[in-house]
């Protein structure tokens, strides 16, 4: 397993310093790795994870017992908790990234000129991309697979409450990369919790780190956005947005939003606002409001809702702008789509948001009008996520409109080239 490093100031710069050359030394053999060297890798990696899997939970036991004493939040310790089926989706996830195609030398689009060159764009690896998160530990098999099969080394910075955990999940990576002769070092993780190696990351590691991609809380990713010298992949916060339509369907109303908010709290895609057609509140609000409530959400409502479902508390101004990660959810009558696509474009932070509806004309005009990087018809929010769009995993959801938007996976993870044939020509 990882050996923890210690000590902190001028160490833990000359620490990072090494880890950032180690990672640019491993770009060039990566990125002409062949996709079963690659594949290879991957395989071996989701075999170790299985085949290590109560080192990983008594590892995992260690964090989650570190949590409780320094009293993280539910929400925290249900992201941190690992478990035999999270362990399974783990490898499974893996097994998955490797059956993707490989985006590497994917000619995107070719075209001849009159002059007779042919030209290529071409997928390329992005380079060195340097990872940054919190509390989940699964992220480190995710990322790591990913950038792998992208044919980007990778450094991987877990937050110190599941460093234990990310230790031994890592250590199957590196076996995996051992078992394909791949460089050990295309996968590393930081050796530790002193937070002055984050700052060296964001300085780019004197040139080595090319992308940084941050996943946790609001507080890292607004500080990773602000001080970061090199670009950037990330979503400040997941304020997901669910409208029920006049014409949606009351039973699939109710599902989807019971689902959008309560299959799992704590995740980005989890809806934090439901936005009520006032022409259904008659017939769709209550039976909604109803199942949240015994689903054991806590409901925040503006005026107009407390009138019809009592059994909620008055929204303030800041409930609009909330992420709440947790059992709670503000709820709003608006005036049709006019009044959803109003409200979403003024409080959405441009992560995910959802219409239920049967209306086609509705449907095209929220998809039309709304620009966040993921939109839904008659679907939950939770499937926003990498998995879901069959992309094997994600390392995840960008907001920002360079480059990467929505889930990150493995063509999110590559740049491109062009490729010129000539037969002779030259410029006049």
């Amino acid at each position: 397993m990882l050996k923890l490093h210690e000590k902190s100031g001028e160490d833990t710069a000359a620490l990072m310093a090494a880890i950032g050359r180690r990672a640019r030394t491993a770009a060039r053999p990566l990125a002409v790795a062949t996709t079963k060297a690659k594949n290879d890798a991957l395989a071996a990696m989701a075999d170790a994870i299985l085949s290590n899997e109560q080192a990983i939970l008594e590892a995992n036991a260690v964090d989650m017992s570190n949590g409780e004493e320094v009293g993280l939040s539910a929400s925290f310790m249900d992201r941190l908790k690992l478990t035999p089926s999270r362990i399974k989706a783990m490898a499974d996830g893996i097994r998955e990234i490797a059956a993707l195609k490989d985006p590497v030398g994917d000619v995107i689009a070719e075209w001849d000129r009159p002059n007779g060159l042919h030209i290529e764009r071409v997928r390329t690896p992005l380079g060195v991309i340097g990872v940054i998160y919190e509390s989940r530990p699964n992220v480190t098999a995710d990322a790591g697979a990913l950038c792998l099969k992208a044919g980007n080394p990778v450094i991987l910075r877990g937050g110190s409450d599941s460093i234990n955990s990310s230790s031994a999940i890592h250590a199957c990576m590196v076996e995996g990369l051992k078992a394909a002769g791949l460089p050990q070092d295309a996968i590393q993780l930081v050796p530790t919790t002193d937070r002055a190696a984050v700052g060296e990351m964001l300085k780019g590691l004197g040139g080595n780190l090319d992308v940084i991609i941050p996943r946790g809380g609001k507080s890292l990713v607004g500080r990773v956005q602000s001080e970061a010298r090199v670009p950037v992949f990330a979503h400040l916060e997941g304020i997901c947005h669910l409208y029920i339509d006049r014409s949606a369907k009351l039973d699939m109303a109710v599902r989807i939003a019971v689902n959008a908010k309560m299959r799992r709290t704590g995740v980005c895609g989890a809806a934090e606002t439901l936005l009520v057609d006032r022409a259904a509140a008659s017939t769709h609000l209550v039976p909604i409001l109803e199942a949240l409530r015994a689903a054991g959400c806590e409901i925040h409502a503006d005026a107009g809702v407390m009138k019809a479902f009592a059994d909620a508390s008055p929204a303030t101004d800041a409930d609009w702008v909330t992420e709440y990660l947790d059992a709670i959810i503000a709820v709003k009558l608006v005036d049709g789509v006019a009044g959803a696509i109003e409200h979403i474009e003024t409080f959405s932070s441009h992560h995910t948001e959802a219409i239920v509806a049967e209306d086609a004309q509705a449907v095209e005009r929220f998809f039309n009008e709304i620009d966040s990087a993921i939109l839904l018809h008659n679907a939950s929010t939770q499937f926003a996520d990498g998995g879901e769009f069959g992309m094997g995993a994600e390392i995840g959801i960008a907001t920002g409109k360079m480059h990467a938007r929505g889930p990150v996976g493995v063509e999110q993870l590559t740049s491109f080239k062009y490729r010129v044939r000539g037969s002779g020509q030259v410029r006049p």
